[in-house]
């Protein structure tokens, strides 16, 4: 376990969705689960946060807000999308306002797709997140950058990401 995973801090973000797994993933920060047995607190604050976990898709009024939040964190950050809306758009895909899963607005690097998702697989799936978290912070450690460029997924910035909101937006009319 690498210093920054001793105690990772989540924040977490209900976009558009039935508010399905936003309850799973109130539930897996109850005692029933208890999620913090593992030293991961929920904060409301982007800025403590080293972990970005998403439910719900992303539409034209959230796209903004997601990139903000993502934005004011710090390296190192990982983020994690829960449920199946985070993952694709799930079954509001082909809704006239819906974008899609997280991904279409900021990189994502753990999916954790289900409707609705389990509390047990919201703690796998921000487990896993820690391991991402560990080896970003290696990364980072030896002077690299965050994220291996030649790896990353091709994902829309901030410049780019309102830029495909808008494209999508267009393809949508």
């Amino acid at each position: 376990m690498g210093y920054s995973s001793k105690s990772p801090w989540l924040i977490h973000y209900d976009g558009s969705s039935c508010n399905g797994c936003d309850i799973e993933v109130l539930d897996a920060l109850t005692p029933l689960y208890d999620i913090e047995r593992f030293g991961i607190i929920n904060t409301g604050n982007p800025k403590h946060a080293d972990i970005f976990l998403v439910t719900g898709s992303v539409n034209h009024q959230n796209i903004g807000v997601v990139q903000h939040i993502y934005e004011q964190m710090l390296e190192p950050k990982v983020v994690v999308a829960c449920g199946v809306c985070a993952c694709t758009g799930g079954v509001f895909r082909d809704c006239y306002n819906v974008l899609g899963g997280v991904d279409k607005a900021i990189p994502v690097d753990v999916y954790a797709p289900g409707c609705a998702i389990r509390p047990e697989s919201i703690i796998d799936a921000v487990l896993e997140g820690v391991k991402v978290l560990d080896a970003k912070a290696e990364r980072m450690s030896r002077g690299l950058p965050a994220t291996d460029p030649e790896t990353a997924p091709a994902v829309p910035g901030s410049e780019a990401g309102a830029n495909a909101a808008m494209n999508l937006a267009k393809e949508t009319d």
